[in-house]
């Protein structure tokens, strides 16, 4: 299975000796760069004339979402040695970053965060941000199977308090993000399986054929989860060599 190499920590498993990682940082290898934001921080950043063009006539909401990741961004991108250049969307909307690098955005109310590596370590990135909240009623039928709304109602029993339905969720929209980029192709929420694990590692196993990285084709991808100041996030990382 491919996965990170750096501990997640769930919402009771942070403990001091790390409480100098960020979340995001506590759920990503050490040679992942990364940057969060709380409360809308960075959302006034300025942006790029191309990028500002982008968002000229979209809402003041979504304008803050997307500076504020922006912003974020570029902050990862200085860590991982890129100077800053605009970060244009792709066909599908997917960030393009420069060459060399890999990353992923995300933006929900009240966080925004940004995870870039090297195309050497890593070839792709995915996270996820979501308001640790119940998801909309009728939701989760669409999102999970049969078994994994048996795994959340048994995970709920043992380990009541979080919202287990939207880390599935985030889960899969964290795998998407790292699928995307390499195969180009959607992956729909029935095509992953995802299994949690309530320490704060998550397993996704593909039930379509996976992109092949040297050689070998993946058919697992590995994370971790975290939730804090009413926020969960999830991180998948997938190295460049197996």
């Amino acid at each position: 299975m491919l996965g990170p190499s750096r501990r997640g920590y769930s919402i009771s498993r942070r403990t001091a000796q790390h409480s100098e990682l960020t979340m995001l940082a506590a759920l990503l290898p050490s040679t992942v760069y990364s940057n969060e934001v709380f409360d809308g921080g960075c959302d006034e950043a300025e942006l790029f004339p191309a990028e500002a063009a982008l968002v000229e006539a979209a809402s003041q909401q979504r304008r803050r979402e997307f500076t504020g990741a922006r912003a974020c961004a570029r902050l990862a991108l200085a860590r991982a040695g890129f100077a800053p250049a605009p970060i244009m969307p792709g066909p599908s909307g997917e960030p393009q970053w420069p060459a060399g690098a890999v990353g992923s955005i995300t933006h929900c109310a009240g966080y925004r965060a940004a995870a870039v590596a090297l195309t050497g370590n890593f070839a792709a990135i995915g996270i996820d941000a979501e308001p640790h909240a119940a998801l909309p009623g009728g939701v989760l039928r669409m999102v999970a199977s049969e078994s994994e709304r048996e795994m959340l109602a048994g995970l709920s029993a043992r380990v009541p308090g979080v919202c287990w339905d939207k880390i599935l969720f985030s889960a899969k929209e964290s795998v998407f993000k790292a699928w995307f980029p390499m195969t180009g192709r959607w992956l729909g929420f029935a095509d992953a399986e995802i299994e949690i694990d309530p320490s704060g590692t998550f397993a996704a196993r593909l039930l379509v054929p996976g992109p092949v990285i040297g050689g070998r084709q993946i058919s697992t991808y590995g994370g971790f989860w975290s939730v804090d100041r009413a926020i969960a996030v999830t991180a998948v990382s997938v190295p460049a060599t197996d």
